[in-house]
């Protein structure tokens, strides 16, 4: 068995480039189509962690143009890009946020989020340190829908964006009753629901949302209402509440702004049954927050029943700034450093839980001040804070128009799916219809928007980050098909031609992971770039730039990183990661630097489809010579022909290597030098007349030359 295994692993690898421009795949420009993110950094180190020197060692990697990225989104934050501006009720500090658009100030190195105390999810894709005001126990806090999404702002009827909460008791309950104790503006249309399905959250494709026999309200007038649901229990993890008619009446700040008085609002909210005695038993763990958790006890949201709402109103305090690490890097500060090669920055814009006002003011301030940008990236991640895909639309197209309004030439995107492997989904429609992208679409054609939309953007963590040894072997083998299967997923949702596809933020895995320090992070770099641009991608953003101290992981036992060094607790970069030198092969090697076109041919593998050791990506460079990105996930070299259309390679043949002989990292706690670390093997060798090579085992390997015939 072990003889088979090797003969196999030796046979003859035959790659045939498809070279009819006709066929040509994509054209891409290695600064624009291979770059970088960045992100918040932690508290007041984000001078240091640009300083000139360790920008060129950074830059040294050869990507190209920036994607900045947006964490307070993640955690459920408004982001208050520029320290200076004004609260909507500013003589009391608070209200909705709008950053000043002034070039008088200081330029801005740090920026901060700012947390929401209206909000009503537990849990949050951050540092997940907040917490629900609808379980807090507090009679004085509450949950608040977004203002944008009512019909005052998206003309639609209220009903078409109803607002809900979900509960998970985290296993299946007896219930029959809920308690509501309503804020300003409270529901006065609703229904309450349970769920039938695995999970109401993660997997909300399968399953449906069922309403009690007395689950719907008409005419409810707030306060605290107490109701049986129905006389036999029913056994359910998820129940929500779905509000389709508000009161529209203000809260405690009045009518002075019409935000007051829009949506939703929740105190307290309590569901369970009815004893044999006729009282209500509330099976809501309600948890008193604020301030830190003590010392013997979890964070509070963990000590709360889950809670996912639609959208969060985005008021805020002037004392809701975070002060936990999550400085975001300033505009100034980020668009004149050299981190960005002097070319266009792809700009975010917080849109989930901030204001137009507060995006068009960015804009108006980055033009203010000359900087280029490339693209306007519309919030981040929505799927991931559960947001129903009609409500991002209408959100969206909100903020794009009043974007377009102040300057038409910009480029906006989205959704910025976080990392999926297949289709996202949403609670099914009243057409059956789950694709969450589908519906987007739909929704921005059916209001003449669909222009609006100038890219489409997702993230790419496909793999857990504790993955190791043949687990880790088998990710890599499957790599180049996950790529190819969500981009053609894409446009199979129907989004058009003409709108480029962008992952504007990836990595291995989107927990703690090993990979990106290691050998086997090149050769998924390789084959996960080269596979996207083969399928249509036309950008690729990798995650992150920073050289940030290595991690670990408890639950893995393994070092962690996201980042291209090997990075000690005091920052120094003591080594060149595996990633570092996959991004190397990539844009030094692979691809001409700048800015020049570069084809993306088709690539026929003799090893079929499904899970080669061996794959290639064939790049026509500006000067007519052809290269071919070899990814070799072996553990013995192997021969390739390369076949160019009819022909071979001719002339001299410049082959880079880069592999097990070059590099190896122990994967151990602490920033620990690779035990072999040579760099990239290079040589000049003539042209083989059958065009046959030896690529190394476990090695990302570069030929390149001249077409022989056709």
């Amino acid at each position: 068995m072990i003889a088979l295994v090797l003969a196999l692993s030796g046979a003859l690898v035959t790659l045939h480039v498809d070279t009819n421009p006709a066929h040509r795949i994509a054209t891409i420009r290695p600064v624009r189509a291979l770059g970088s993110a960045i992100d918040s950094d932690p508290q007041g180190k984000i001078p240091f962690l640009y300083t000139p020197a360790r920008t060129r060692v950074m830059l040294d990697a050869g990507l190209g143009e920036l994607s900045y990225r947006l964490y307070t989104e993640l955690s459920i934050q408004d982001w208050h890009w520029n320290p200076s501006g004004t609260f909507s009720d500013a003589a009391h500090g608070r209200g909705y946020w709008t950053s000043s658009a002034s070039t008088a100030r200081t330029p801005i190195v740090d920026s901060f989020g700012y947390r929401l105390p209206r909000r009503g999810s537990t849990r949050d894709q951050g540092d997940d340190d907040d917490f629900s005001r609808m379980d807090d126990g507090d009679p004085a806090t509450f949950w608040k829908s977004d203002p944008y999404l009512t019909s005052a702002y998206t003309h639609d009827p209220d009903a078409q964006h109803a607002q809900w909460a979900v509960l998970d008791f985290d296993r299946p309950r007896d219930l029959d009753a809920i308690r509501i104790a309503w804020a300003q503006p409270y529901a006065t249309r609703y229904v309450v629901q349970w769920w039938s399905g695995p999970d109401a959250i993660l997997d909300q494709g399968h399953g449906a949302w069922h309403t009690f026999p007395n689950g719907t309200v008409v005419g409810g007038r707030g306060g605290t209402a107490l109701r049986r649901l129905t006389d036999t229990p029913v056994r359910a993890r998820f129940v929500r509440v779905l509000m389709t008619a508000s009161s529209g009446t203000c809260d405690a700040d009045g009518p002075g702004d019409p935000r007051n008085c829009l949506g939703y609002a929740i105190r307290e909210i309590g569901f369970g049954r009815f004893g044999a005695d006729g009282r209500f038993e509330d099976l809501v763990v309600h948890s008193r927050c604020g301030g830190p958790p003590p010392p013997a006890k979890p964070r509070c949201g963990t000590r709360q029943t889950t809670i996912f709402v639609s959208s969060i109103d985005p008021w805020h305090d002037v004392k809701d700034r975070t002060t936990r690490g999550q400085d975001q890097p300033g505009l100034d500060f980020v668009a004149r450093n050299a981190i960005t090669r002097g070319r266009p920055v792809m700009y975010p814009i917080p849109m989930l839980y901030s204001t137009p006002a507060n995006a068009v003011a960015e804009v108006r301030y980055l033009r203010a001040r000359g900087y280029p940008i490339a693209y306007v990236e519309m919030g981040e991640e929505a799927d991931g804070q559960y947001v129903n895909p009609e409500d991002y639309a209408a959100l969206y197209l909100q903020f794009a128009r009043a974007l377009h309004a102040f300057d038409p030439a910009l480029k906006l995107g989205g959704p910025v799916f976080e990392g999926v492997n297949i289709d996202v989904a949403a609670w099914t429609d009243a057409n059956g219809d789950t694709s969450f992208l589908h519906r987007f679409l739909r929704y921005l054609k059916r209001h003449g928007a669909l222009g609006e939309l100038a890219f489409m953007s997702f993230e790419h963590y496909p793999f857990k980050g504790c993955d190791r040894g043949a687990l880790l072997h088998e990710d890599l083998l499957r790599e180049p098909a996950m790529i190819r299967d969500i981009a053609h997923i894409w446009r199979a949702d129907g989004l058009p031609p003409n709108v480029p596809m962008f992952v504007t933020e990836g990595n291995f895995a989107a927990d703690g992971t090993s990979v990106p320090l290691r050998l086997e992070g090149a050769l998924w770099m390789a084959d996960y770039f080269g596979s996207a641009f083969s399928s249509g991608v036309t950008r690729i953003q990798h995650y992150q730039y920073e050289a940030e101290p290595i991690g670990h992981s408890g639950e893995c036992g393994i070092s962690t990183s996201y980042g291209m060094f090997v990075t000690d607790a005091k920052y120094r970069i003591v080594a060149k990661a595996g990633s570092f030198y996959g991004a190397q092969m990539l844009a030094k090697e692979w691809l001409v630097p700048g800015d020049a076109p570069h084809g993306i041919y088709p690539v026929t593998n003799s090893l079929g489809t499904y899970e080669p050791a061996v794959t290639g990506y064939a790049a026509r460079r500006p000067d007519g010579t052809w290269s071919m990105l070899l990814v070799n996930k072996d553990r013995v070299a192997r021969r390739v022909r390369i076949a160019l259309g009819a022909g071979t390679l001719r002339g001299p043949v410049t082959i880079v290597s880069f592999g097990s002989a070059q590099y190896h990292w122990n994967d151990r706690h602490g920033a620990i030098p690779p035990s072999r670390s040579t760099g990239l093997a290079r040589r000049v060798v003539h042209a083989d007349a059958a065009g046959i090579y030896t690529v190394p085992a476990e090695s990302v390997t570069v030929v390149r030359g001249a077409a022989r015939g056709g």
